[in-house]
């Protein structure tokens, strides 16, 4: 078994290992925890990371101008919160490694992103010194990063006690959560590659793996067709295509135990219900239009914003464990 390599060891401007964007919410504070659960479990550093921005206001005298806020201050607010989210994760004895940068949130974690081997951030945040909401840079963030981004949303709590953020009223019970990865595909070759980093990641949680494919109704253009057996044949054909993916993924990850399912429904509807039930949901960034729209389209915007657990995105990288797929049986034709 190959691994997929993302960060290739520390730059001079970027780090090897996780990186986790934080800004003192209860948002970043699940998403820190959750990184450092992970951190532990791949032996590798964790970068805790806050970023802000000096705002600049217009003079209100006659005078034309502009006044600034004192750096030093805000910076000082910045080290605050970074000290206090390690020393909550300082018995997790990992290599922590703080940082406070300046610039927009987004930019300066998607620059990090270039040598990182995995990005954590929560689905929301406060705004105020980081200069931007985490909200914004959650959905920044998977679009263009250069590895992995897990988003990790607040109704994630339950899962993570030690982090002492009291979930929300709506959040699913924890103990009702199955212990498996999920990996959304659609035949696409975003979707294989993703499910490639999804069996790595199971392997690594020790979980099962499952390969969920959903089939949207049919309507409007496709209304056309004529009898439920058409719609069987379908079933039947991707059902074909979906179980020669499983051999194949299988052929690269022996161990695994690995499970395929089929099920009818609108793929965000799908989606976002099995993120309350599994520990993992992993996406590709881009697809066919189901489980992954175009450059995280509005299927994966509306996993990521209505999610109720966390939730990895593969970006587009090259693999070369998928040149043998077409060995293995039938596929989509790209």
């Amino acid at each position: 078994m190959t691994d997929s390599t993302w960060g290739t060891g520390p730059g001079a401007d970027g780090p090897a290992g996780i990186v986790v964007g934080i800004d003192g919410s209860d948002q970043s504070m699940c998403a820190l925890f959750w990184a450092a659960r992970e951190a532990r479990r791949r032996q590798c550093p964790l970068h805790v990371v806050t970023a802000y921005t000096v705002p600049i206001f217009a003079a209100s005298s006659m005078d034309a101008g502009y006044t600034t806020v004192d750096d030093e201050m805000i910076r000082d607010g910045a080290r605050q919160v970074l000290d206090d989210a390690v020393a909550r994760i300082s018995h997790y004895n990992l290599e922590i490694v703080p940082r406070v940068e300046t610039g927009d949130a987004a930019a300066v974690l998607l620059e990090l992103s270039e040598d990182a081997d995995l990005m954590v951030v929560g689905s929301r945040g406060r705004g105020g010194f980081v200069g931007r909401l985490l909200g914004s840079v959650s959905s920044a963030l998977p679009a263009h990063a250069k590895c992995p981004t897990v988003i990790v949303p607040l109704r994630t709590a339950g899962r993570l006690p030690d982090s002492g953020v009291k979930p929300p009223a709506n959040s699913p019970d924890p103990d009702a959560v199955h212990q498996a990865v999920v990996v959304g595909v659609d035949g696409s070759e975003q979707g294989r590659a993703a499910s490639l980093v999804a069996a790595e990641q199971a392997l690594r949680m020790n979980l099962p793996l499952r390969i969920l494919c959903s089939l949207p109704p049919f309507s409007g253009s496709l209304a056309w067709v004529p009898a439920p057996l058409d719609i069987e044949a379908l079933h039947a054909e991707l059902r074909e295509q979906l179980d020669a993916g499983r051999d194949w993924l299988q052929s690269h990850f022996p161990s695994l135990e690995m499970t395929v399912e089929l099920v009818d429904g609108a793929p965000p509807e799908i989606l976002v219900e099995r993120t309350a039930k599994v520990e993992l949901l992993v996406l590709g960034t881009r697809g066919r239009g189901g489980f992954a729209g175009m450059l995280l389209g509005s299927t994966s915007q509306s996993v990521l914003h209505h999610a109720k657990g966390p939730v990895m995105v593969v970006p587009d990288h090259e693999d070369p464990r998928l040149l043998d797929r077409r060995d293995f049986g039938p596929m989509v034709m790209e």
